[in-house]
């Protein structure tokens, strides 16, 4: 019996890549994504990956990450479409005041995580 090829689903692999579906070649949104094709782009990616990577628009888990905030502080902000790699500079360069206060309370919350975890694993 032959081993059955592991494939995932088109928002799954963009998601993995980092990638916003939307954005990538139709081929690549209506098929499927085998593991050996899926290790092949992260080895080789074609030119529409690395552009998408580069230019955008890039996923909300992406631009929160790049713009130092959460994915729902970003929600808490109304920033519900995806962002170009210019359009996440702009914001950096002269950032709202929604960003400076979602800044602010991920890296509070990120504190607490270290110190919680401090306590779980105290030093021997």
């Amino acid at each position: 019996m032959a081993k059955k090829t592991q494939e995932m689903k088109p928002s799954t692999a963009a998601a993995k890549l980092g990638v916003y579906l939307a954005a990538t070649p139709e081929e690549f949104q209506a098929g499927t994504v085998s593991r050996d094709e899926f290790a092949e782009l992260q080895r080789n990616p074609p030119a529409w990956l690395v552009d998408l990577r580069r230019n955008g628009p890039h996923p909300r888990a992406v631009v929160a990450a790049r713009l130092r905030v959460s994915t729902s502080g970003l929600a808490r902000a109304g920033m519900t479409e995806p962002l170009t790699t210019e359009q996440i500079t702009e914001l950096i360069a002269e950032p709202p005041p929604w960003l400076l206060a979602e800044r602010r309370t991920f890296e509070k919350v990120r504190e607490e995580e270290r110190r919680l975890k401090a306590l779980e694993n105290p030093p021997a």
